[in-house]
């Protein structure tokens, strides 16, 4: 029997603090709590928790400010905070967050962003296998795209955007990151590039009679995740 995975619960509102704990609890991991950036970084060195629920409105510091920090010390960070702005959610995402969450939020979305995230520590760099996402397969190693097993044609941005979207499965990947990366340095402020690209990637790749986006979700303003 395996030990409990550590998290740390970084969140002045006490009664959202013990809300966490309980869940976590009964979802087998091992909660530690902080309410202060002071006592966060405390129990980053004495707990060593493999990742970290993190309010930004802390009364000592800005929560943005800790990001760095608990991700040098090997920890996954998902952000739980009222601030909803687009700029807010794009700075946490640059610094390292892997997810954001904004309040009110969903107990049962939260944990499967924290198991999204901790997939991610566990098996950190680039992927280089196989990524399914549904009925789509994206074998990274020999750049082929399956739907339902039959081969799909990309075109080269299509296909780099949806490589990096799948070397980050089910993770925010920012606007300026997709663009730096496939389009280059200069262009990270060509959003429509990639708006177009994920049209096409989606006509190819989606069921369209099913309407919603099932396998890229846009976060608007901030980027794309790959639904794994």
């Amino acid at each position: 029997m395996t030990d409990p995975v550590p998290l740390l619960i970084v969140e002045d509102d006490a009664p959202i603090r013990a809300l966490l704990v309980s869940a976590l609890a009964a979802a087998g991991y091992q909660p530690f709590e902080a309410a202060t950036a002071r006592e966060a970084l405390a129990a980053l060195a004495e707990v060593g928790p493999q990742a970290v629920l993190l309010d930004l409105g802390l009364p000592d510091r800005d929560g943005l400010e800790l990001v760095p920090l608990l991700r040098g010390a090997g920890a996954a960070v998902v952000i739980l905070s009222a601030r909803d702005a687009t700029a807010e959610k794009v700075a946490a995402l640059d610094l390292g967050a892997d997810d954001y969450v904004t309040k009110p939020f969903d107990l049962d979305e939260v944990l499967a962003r924290l198991r999204t995230a901790l997939r991610h520590r566990a098996a950190p760099g680039a992927v280089t296998g196989n990524v399914r996402a549904g009925g789509v397969e994206i074998d990274l190693l020999a750049r082929i795209v399956r739907r339902d097993g039959h081969e799909v044609h990309l075109a080269p941005r299509e296909y780099a955007m949806l490589a990096e979207l799948a070397v980050h499965a089910g993770k925010v990947v920012t606007h300026a990151h997709l663009l730096r990366t496939v389009w280059g340095p200069g262009h990270e402020e060509d959003v429509e590039y990639l708006r177009v690209a994920a049209r096409g990637i989606r006509r190819k790749l989606e069921d369209g009679a099913s309407g919603a986006p099932s396998l890229i979700r846009n976060e608007p303003g901030v980027g794309y995740r790959l639904v794994v």
